[in-house]
């Protein structure tokens, strides 16, 4: 919840600028800003490789939903890619697996990429109740999605206890977290989907720390947060994520 519609034109316009410096061969840029602003953003990256998401979607297209918006909605403003289940609205609003499931129904049936998120709390984390947690996550949140459907989605794993605490996940928690989650998709789907499906990385990810997690072998992108915010930030991040493209 960051960013007036004029601050999130700022900030497209100085992405625009600074991604000519990128080799979009090696990297997708997707932008997700809130409800407000996506209109204005999707007029200034048109024609460009840098694609617009939404932050959340409600499974109805339309009726008596108050604060909602619906998937005929964001294809209206110019969404192609919808995050789904997002730590916080689990945490915040009780977004539950079931809920997280319907969004991603309603979003594939509008031809969005749902980005899911997946990911334990600390207290999950120390009680060893990590893989219990992704496992639940994925297996419930993915329920009835074929096989055709799940080489849509993007998966994002963010470890709760490393969002906005200043403690960070290591590359190696985040490698056996996301090997894991894959071997899930192996076993829920085949070997050859859950080699396709794109698995994110997102925790306190930084120009600092993005090379590193990066280059892990079942890290295949970055759920941006905070480090979104500025253009000198996220422009960094991308732009190892294009140096380490495996």
């Amino acid at each position: 919840m960051y960013k007036t519609i004029p601050e999130a034109i700022e900030l497209a316009n100085g992405l625009m600028r600074e991604f000519f410096n990128i080799d979009t061969q090696k990297v997708d840029i997707v932008l997700c800003p809130p409800f407000t602003a996506l209109a204005e953003v999707a007029e200034i990256i048109n024609d460009s490789s840098i694609q617009l998401g939404a932050q959340d979607i409600y499974w109805q297209d339309e009726g008596a939903f108050t604060g909602e918006v619906s998937g005929v909605m964001l294809k209206d403003a110019g969404c192609r890619f919808v995050i789904i289940g997002h730590s916080e609205r689990r945490q915040y609003f009780g977004e539950t697996n079931e809920a997280v499931n319907k969004k991603i129904k309603a979003a594939l049936r509008h031809g969005f990429i749902p980005i899911v998120c997946v990911g334990e709390t600390l207290s999950q984390r120390e009680a060893n109740m990590t893989f219990e947690v992704l496992k639940e996550q994925v297996q419930e949140g993915l329920s009835e999605i074929s096989t055709e459907d799940m080489a849509k989605i993007v998966i994002a794993y963010e470890p709760v206890w490393a969002i906005g605490t200043g403690r960070n996940a290591t590359a190696q928690q985040a490698q056996e977290a996301q090997k894991y989650i894959r071997d899930l998709l192996g076993k829920q789907y085949s070997k050859d989907v859950a080699g396709e499906v794109r698995i994110q990385y997102g925790g306190s990810v930084k120009p600092e720390n993005a090379a590193e997690i990066l280059s892990q072998p079942d890290v295949d992108g970055a759920l941006v947060g905070g480090a979104s915010l500025k253009v000198e930030t996220f422009f960094a991040i991308a732009k190892k994520g294009s140096e380490v493209r495996k």
